[in-house]
């Protein structure tokens, strides 16, 4: 998401954070946009802040406390300097009396100003988290994403590569369906990248010839999932039926394994190729098994060639 509204956070979030529009209504459409677009440096959340200040300002006990110690000249420049930062919103905690100046500037400045019954740092915690999430970097890829023994997969490959039809067959071989067509990718962590599916596509499987199927109605609840981190990129490649699969030594060994990078994460990905008589499923499968395999430290072919280098230094003649 490239920007989020007041209006918007505040009917995603009030609910949770017991949340009271008190003032500054006029202030809905004000906008908070991601961190690294920001020409300052302090987090999107914070306590209030007159250096830096935080787009989403929490006015708890003491700050209220800070600006009552202050003269009626100070305190009143203090609180056109805060307005002057036009935050998103400026929040005040443990369902506190917002001061009359400070509502009459909030509403003269259209700043919003809410309420909640909850203290400073239960608030910073859970927008500093949301935020993230609600304005991480996002892309939306061509694919199938699923869940296959609890691995994050992205199927991808040219159109008619038998994508939704190899989802459909792991679906009935237990594995979960997370995303079809055009699974969302967020990078909640530097290295960290959550697929979903987006609303209007969420238990729908298209496969060529039967149409649109909902899954969850189809094969139960347990057959999908509203989203899942992406570990491994299956890509389908599709060979001629007049060509055979061809493969070089160490092809033949390693396997056709690769990254590819999204969201300037890299992503291991494992290159199939798609011919008559290859059971896809059963290749996936192996596909996810193998990769768990080398998370935990354990590489086959690096074995085989260990092997095979002891066997030849056992039957060298000096």
């Amino acid at each position: 998401m490239e920007r989020l509204t007041a209006r918007e956070l505040f009917d995603k979030v009030s609910a949770r954070l017991t949340l009271r529009w008190v003032a500054g209504q006029r202030g809905e459409s004000r906008a908070i946009v991601p961190a690294e677009k920001q020409p300052r440096r302090p987090s999107l959340a914070g306590y209030l802040n007159t250096i830096y200040p935080n787009k989403i300002q929490i006015i708890g006990a003491e700050e209220l406390s800070w600006l009552d110690s202050l003269d009626s000249r100070q305190r009143w420049e203090m609180v056109e300097k805060i307005m002057g930062f036009q935050p998103t919103a400026l929040i005040v905690t443990k369902d506190q009396s917002v001061p009359a100046d400070l509502r009459d500037a909030a509403n003269e400045t259209a700043t919003p100003i809410w309420s909640s019954s909850q203290r400073g740092h239960e608030l910073l915690t859970y927008l500093q988290y949301h935020l993230a999430r609600l304005l991480a970097r996002r892309v939306t890829l061509h694919g199938v994403l699923m869940e296959v023994y609890s691995i994050g997969v992205l199927i991808t490959g040219e159109s008619g590569s038998g994508k939704s039809e190899l989802a459909l067959e792991l679906i009935t071989r237990g594995h979960r369906l997370v995303a079809d067509d055009a699974p969302e990718l967020t990078q909640i962590a530097p290295d960290v990248i959550d697929g979903s599916c987006p609303e209007m596509l969420q238990d729908l499987l298209e496969v060529r010839g039967l149409g649109i199927l909902n899954v969850r109605e189809m094969f139960g609840h347990t057959a999908v999932k509203p989203s899942k981190y992406l570990r491994l990129i299956v890509h389908l490649a599709i060979t001629p039926r007049e060509q055979p699969i061809e493969q070089g030594g160490l092809e033949r060994i390693y396997g056709d394994n690769s990254y590819r990078e999204i969201l300037d994460t890299k992503i291991p990905q494992t290159t199939i190729p798609v011919a008559p008589g290859r059971n896809l499923a059963v290749l996936v499968e192996a596909a996810v098994r193998n990769h768990v395999l080398k998370t935990k430290g354990i590489d086959p072919a690096q074995t085989f060639l260990d092997r095979q280098a002891h066997q030849m230094q056992r039957q060298a003649p000096w």
